[in-house]
């Protein structure tokens, strides 16, 4: 077996069966659970769980208290705001055993859900979408997406650096601390330069 290349604090549970990428970080009473893939410069906050095989890329951002549960697969730069939390099973008793009913969650690259969200199993999260503190995601949501509430409804359109998008009336929009320029298209948004 290899050198390990990432740090766990001493009080931190890493079951067999994990990878972890090298130059991750875990810290404090969290909980990697078997079969989890964790990518490469990830920090993992503390008091956190991260189910049986849930995926996450590259520099992910899991804050304190967070609850990743298995379905969940992230893509490269997703932040995950303090006490968020996702499900996995639409119809949840403690009764009956639904395991065979988990539904998957994509959470797409360079997204942010924002601190106590909650992310109802079975909808996707676009590329670079920005989910707001304390919402709760009942649909898929686009790429770029602002979203805000409860239920979650679209307040807007956001820039790769997380600016508000303000389209002109030829559907332009210019984010202004990076200068990427943003096209909006039949509901949809796609960076064009």
């Amino acid at each position: 077996m290899g050198k390990q290349l990432y740090f766990a604090h001493e009080t931190a549970v890493i079951d067999e069966g994990c990878i972890i990428g090298n130059g991750t970080k875990i810290w404090h009473f969290s909980h990697i659970m078997q079969g989890c893939v964790i990518g490469e410069d990830c920090n993992i906050g503390q008091n956190v769980v991260v189910s049986p095989e849930v995926v996450l890329g590259r520099n992910v951002k899991v804050q304190n208290n967070v609850s990743i549960y298995t379905g969940v697969i992230c893509g490269d730069d997703v932040f995950l705001g303090p006490s968020c939390v996702f499900t996995n099973v639409i119809n949840p008793r403690s009764a009956i055993c639904r395991k065979n009913q988990y539904a998957k969650t994509n959470v797409g690259k360079g997204a942010t859900i924002g601190a106590n969200s909650t992310i109802v199993c079975g909808h996707d999260i676009g590329e670079y979408a920005f989910v707001g503190a304390g919402a709760v995601i009942t649909k898929s949501i686009p790429d770029y997406a602002l979203y805000v509430g409860n239920p979650a409804r679209q307040l807007g359109w956001i820039s790769r650096c997380g600016h508000r998008l303000e389209f002109d009336n030829n559907g332009y929009a210019i984010c202004p601390e990076s200068g990427e320029r943003y096209c909006l298209t039949d509901g949809k948004v796609s960076l064009v330069g």
